[in-house]
C-alpha cells in the first residue's frame, strides 16, 4: 500500500520534491498545495498533481480556468505525510494545521530546528530518525557540508572543519534577490548560521564556517579543511568519499569543466532534467591531503540537493528500511545519481 504524500509548496524545492517522489513506488502524490494560480500551477496540473489552496484563494485560481481539488484542509484530512516546502518561516505557521489533523510532516532547512524532533541528514542521522514524526531536513549548504564529514567521520574520525561558503545571490528565477554588483559577507560575523546548522546533526563537531554571497545563481562553492582523528593517504580519503553515488568527483584537468557554468553546461548535455546535480561535485584536483588534514573545494547545486534527503526522510519516518545504506543507494539508484569520477 502506498504512502499517500501531499506536498505543501510548489516551487524551487517543493515542485522537485514531487518529481522525486513520482519516481517511488511506495509513495502516491495526492496533491500539492499552491497559494498563487501562475504558471507553475499550470506546469502541475499537465503532470496530473491535484491542485490544493488556501480557503480565501479559490476563485483566484477558477478565474484563471484552473480547476482546484479543495483546500489544504481537504488534503491534510487524506494524507498519509506532508512535505512543507513553503518559503523559510511558513513551515512553523503551517505546522499547527498538521497537527491539528495528525499528519507527519518533513520540514526545509529555511525552518528552525526546533519545528521538528530531528534535522535530517542521511548519511549522519538516519537510523535516529526512524519513527519520527516531525523531521526537518537541512538547508542545501548544511547537506553538502554533512554529507562529507560524516562520510570521512565513518572512516578515520573528524576533530574539526573549517569551511568558507561562498553562496550564490539568487535562484535563477528569483528577480528581486542580490547582489547585483558586490560581494556581500553573509553575515559579517563568525561563523555563519551553517556552522549552527550542522551542529543540529553533528554537536559534537568543532565547526567554523564565514560565508559570503556573490552574483551568480548557478550554484555554491564550499572551500572546506577537515581535520581528521589519524593520519590518512589521499587514496583512502577518495575511497571514502566514494561509498555513496552523492559525491562526484570532476577532474579538471581532464575535463576542464573549472567552474560552475562548466559544471551546469555539462549537466545540461547529459540531459539533466533542469541541469540539477544532487550531487556533492568534489573538484580532484583540489582534493589535497597532508597528514591529518584534508582540503576541498566542492559545488553545491541549491536547487536540487536536498532531494535525495527528502526522500530518506520519508523512507526513515515510515520505516521502510533500517539500513542506512539500503536506503540511501535505493534513492540514488531511482534518481539517477552518477557519483565515481568524471
Amino acid at each position: 500500500m502506498s504512502i499517500k504524500v501531499g506536498i505543501n509548496g510548489y516551487g524551487t524545492i517543493g515542485k522537485r520534491i514531487a518529481d522525486a517522489i513520482s519516481k517511488f513506488k511506495e509513495f502516491k502524490i495526492i496533491g500539492i498545495v499552491k497559494t498563487k494560480p501562475d504558471y507553475a500551477a499550470y506546469i502541475a496540473l499537465n503532470k496530473g498533481y491535484n491542485i490544493y489552496t488556501l480557503p480565501r484563494n479559490t476563485d483566484l485560481f477558477r478565474e484563471k480556468g484552473i480547476e482546484v481539488s479543495g483546500t489544504i484542509e481537504d488534503l491534510l484530512r487524506e494524507a498519509d505525510l506532508v512535505i512543507d516546502a513553503t518559503p523559510g518561516g511558513y513551515g512553523a505557521k503551517y505546522k499547527e494545521l498538521y497537527l491539528k489533523y495528525n499528519v507527519p510532516a518533513i520540514f526545509q532547512g529555511g525552518e528552525k530546528p526546533g519545528i521538528a524532533e530531528i534535522s535530517f541528514n542521511a548519511i549522519c542521522n538516519y537510523e535516529e530518525t526512524i519513527g519520527k514524526k516531525y523531521v526537518r531536513v537541512v538547508s542545501c549548504n548544511t547537506t553538502g557540508l554533512s554529507r562529507i564529514i560524516c562520510l570521512l567521520n565513518e572512516e578515520f574520525g573528524v576533530r574539526k572543519v573549517r569551511a568558507t561558503i561562498v553562496r550564490r545571490g539568487a535562484d535563477p528565477k528569483e528577480d528581486k534577490r542580490g547582489p547585483i554588483n558586490s560581494i556581500k559577507l553573509d553575515p559579517p560575523s563568525i561563523p555563519s548560521h551553517h556552522a549552527l546548522d550542522v551542529k543540529t546533526i553533528i554537536p559534537w563537531l568543532d565547526i567554523e564556517t564565514v560565508a559570503v554571497a556573490v552574483p551568480t545563481t548557478l550554484a555554491h562553492l564550499h572551500v572546506v579543511r577537515i581535520y581528521l582523528k589519524q593520519s590518512v593517504s589521499r587514496d583512502r580519503v577518495i575511497e571514502a568519499l566514494s561509498k555513496t553515488k552523492r559525491i562526484m568527483f570532476i577532474d579538471a584537468n581532464k575535463t576542464n569543466i573549472n567552474s560552475t557554468a562548466k559544471l551546469v553546461e555539462y549537466m545540461r548535455d547529459l540531459g539533466r532534467y533542469r541541469y540539477d546535480f544532487p550531487e556533492n561535485i568534489v573538484w580532484l584536483d583540489s582534493l589535497k591531503v597532508s597528514s591529518d588534514e584534508v582540503l576541498i573545494i566542492q559545488a553545491i547545486h541549491q536547487e536540487s540537493i536536498v532531494i535525495p534527503e527528502n526522500i530518506d526522510a520519508v523512507k526513515a519516518m515510515f520505516n521502510l528500511e533500517s539500513d542506512k545504506w539500503k536506503a540511501v543507494k535505493e534513492t540514488d539508484e531511482v534518481l539517477e545519481l552518477i557519483g565515481g569520477v568524471l
